[in-house]
């Protein structure tokens, strides 16, 4: 399936950090060879400056055809609330051929961006009355079809999803297509297993939707079928679901969770905004990580999550797209370094220590935190740019403007904080180029087909 792949960096980030005339070769989509100090040899394929590519822990990659249409201020305060009706208004005329289709070409777009590996947290099973499909995994089947066509790297997060509110409220007629019971969504999730086999590095873990969308006994047999794999949860996004928590149970939903389940590194804790100190203390010591979205977390007024005083706890980061609404994963990190500084008031804040670059402190994160995320059940195979490591790589424009004269850590930080996507020249994933010059191998393809599907959905 794959052919030896030879290349030859002037600059690459490496596990053991910046390295200079970097040669390394790949077969079977993995890197079997890596020199350093070396020269290109004939036949190599040569660039500027190499990054490994980023793992995007959370998305919703069928939220992207919905960016920019929820920007009018209704009558109302707006809010994620709000957000959601229209969301789910989005919704109700998406069929299997859409969904693929918006998927797809999301997916291209996050390869453009920086992101080689995604965790589709897939929460719409069911057709738009709310009635299964004869195949259980028919949309699952669509997103490892759309993951398939762009190339990326695909963690399958099916989501449980069995109620509107804390304490068993029954689900609103607009949520009907998530709706499962523990026997519905052990079909879908098999089928999930079944529709990612096919894909190099795939993998499928269990996403409990939110703690107001399970029961303590659904969660627990929810985190039973994952047989070891990731657990995924949404939690303490917004300040009305820890008031409705502490209603139900008396406790906020983090310290809630952290009594009542064995969190540990497998667990991705989505959001997390709204967390005390003591519940960041918790999550640091279980070795979970906490997925932050700083874009969409800004986009729905979410609120800051405290990153400072968790990662002081040596508490664990991941960063994903979510809703999709800007895909850039220098943009994302910029924005959760952003963030901080404005709740502090204060420069560099994440940065490691003293003279430490933020943007390699961040980068560094990203990809230790969100590799854990996406992998915590394979702890053992390499990441990264290193022997025996997937080939997924991100290179630069070292001719652009804002890379002029700049080496090694101020390359990350002019990306991050000066850049963005459209410093990304090339990106490979398990061996094989997908982006070029900026532009993923198929977009008008994909865009084409994304067209038709939007006119469709707006008729």
């Amino acid at each position: 399936m794959y052919s030896m792949t030879s290349l030859w960096f002037e600059s690459a980030l490496l596990t053991s950090g910046w390295a200079r005339g970097v040669r390394l070769s790949a077969q079977g989509g993995r890197i079997a060879q890596l020199s350093t100090g070396t020269s290109a040899q004939p036949g190599d394929e040569r660039h500027a400056i190499a990054l490994p590519g980023l793992p995007d822990v959370h998305s919703h990659a069928f939220q992207r055809g919905l960016a920019g249409l929820t920007e009018r201020r209704s009558a109302q305060a707006d809010s994620f609330w709000s957000w959601r009706e229209l969301m789910y208004r989005f919704l109700e005329r998406l069929g299997p051929e859409e969904l693929e289709a918006i998927s797809a070409l999301c997916f291209a777009e996050m390869l453009e961006a920086g992101f080689t590996h995604v965790g589709e947290f897939h929460y719409v099973h069911h057709d738009p009355h709310g009635t299964p499909y004869a195949d259980p995994g028919e949309l699952a089947a669509r997103v490892a079809a759309a993951a398939a066509h762009a190339g990326i790297g695909l963690t399958l997060l099916p989501v449980f999803y069995a109620h509107g509110g804390f304490g068993a409220a029954p689900p609103t007629a607009r949520q009907q297509r998530f709706v499962t019971d523990t026997e519905g969504f052990a079909r879908i999730l098999e089928a999930c297993r079944r529709a990612v086999r096919p894909l190099p590095g795939a993998s499928v873990g269990v996403a409990p939707h939110s703690l107001r969308a399970v029961t303590p006994a659904e969660l627990s047999a929810v985190v039973d079928l994952a047989q070891g794999a990731v657990v995924h949860i949404h939690i303490a996004e917004q300040l009305r679901e820890v008031e409705e928590c502490q209603a139900w149970s008396g406790a906020r939903p983090i310290e809630w969770l952290l009594e009542a389940q064995p969190v540990d590194a497998r667990w991705c804790l989505v959001h997390a905004t709204h967390a005390t100190a003591a519940e960041l203390a918790g999550i640091a010591g279980s070795g979970a990580v906490a997925g932050l979205c700083p874009i969409t977390e800004s986009s729905l007024g979410d609120g800051i999550f405290p990153a400072a005083e968790f990662t002081r706890q040596a508490g664990r980061i991941g960063v994903g797209s979510d809703s999709n609404v800007q895909l850039d994963a220098a943009a994302e990190l910029r924005t959760l370094e952003y963030s901080q500084r404005l709740a502090q008031r204060s420069r560099n804040v994440l940065a490691a220590g003293a003279g430490a670059s933020t943007g390699r402190t961040l980068l560094e994160a990203a990809l230790a935190g969100g590799w854990q995320a996406l992998h915590a059940d394979v702890p053992q195979s390499p990441r990264g740019i290193a022997v025996g490591a997937s080939l997924d790589i991100v290179t630069l424009r070292a001719g652009h403007p804002a890379l002029l004269e700049r080496r090694e850590d101020e390359l990350l930080d002019s990306w991050i904080f000066a850049g963005g996507r459209e410093l990304i020249d090339c990106v490979w994933r398990a061996g094989e180029r997908v982006v070029s010059d900026g532009r993923h191998r198929d977009r008008a393809a994909l865009l084409a087909r994304y067209a038709r599907a939007l006119q469709r959905l707006r008729a």
